[in-house]
């Protein structure tokens, strides 16, 4: 079995801009591509109108799809490949729902997620990117998702927090965080090679290793 291609993941708070910081490594680099299936799930727009209601069932449902997802990919034969490029980690299954579950039904879920997790491979870098909470709602609003309507900045702080502590008790998985908050690298060049050249000199790192520019 051929060794697995360089597995970099992409992370950050709703709005980070994750998603288009994947899309543009991958395409310079010819890697594969794995984005979040988040638009078919029938649960979200239930879950931002009564979040109390449809917790549950919204984060069992995302387990199980990234769980599925990241399997199919991440062992899927390649020869071409020397990169997997992902604008998300299963490890954001248990980041949301240590906010949105109670505490009987996140005992349950961390249950689930401890069997499954064990099956998924490390990435050789997590990338969190971060900035401020103003300018996630300014980006939010901007891309004008009408189910995202409702994020508060209290929600988005929480998030944030939750995914600090997960970095923070990390051994095993090799950290960059990269402060973007006055970088526009979907339509500056200059930012966006900032960010790349951050990320490969990082690849592999054995620490939480953090960049302001």
């Amino acid at each position: 079995m051929s060794p697995l291609p360089q597995f970099i993941v992409i992370e950050g708070n709703i709005g980070a801009g994750k998603t288009s910081l994947a899309k543009m490594l991958s395409n310079d680099l010819n890697g594969r591509l794995i984005l979040e299936r988040f638009e078919e799930n029938p649960f979200l727009p239930k879950f931002y109108s009564d979040p109390k209601r449809w917790a549950f069932p919204l984060e069992l449902s995302f387990l199980a799809d990234r769980y599925k997802q990241l399997k199919e990919e991440l062992f899927q034969p390649t020869l071409f490949d020397n990169y997997i490029i992902a604008d998300y980690y299963f490890m954001k299954s248990l980041i949301f729902s240590k906010h949105t579950l109670n505490e009987d039904e996140f005992k349950l879920y961390h249950q689930l997620f401890d069997i499954i997790y064990q099956n998924i491979p490390r990435p050789n870098l997590f990338v969190y990117l971060h900035t401020s909470i103003k300018k996630l709602i300014h980006q939010i609003k901007l891309r004008g998702r009408h189910f995202e309507e409702n994020i508060t900045e209290e929600y988005l702080t929480h998030i944030h927090q939750n995914y600090i502590d997960f970095i923070e008790t990390q051994q095993n998985i090799p950290v960059l965080i990269i402060n973007t908050e006055h970088l526009d690298f979907v339509n500056n060049k200059e930012d966006y090679d900032k960010i790349k050249t951050a990320i490969f000199k990082n690849i592999n790192i054995k620490s939480v290793n953090k960049m302001f520019f």
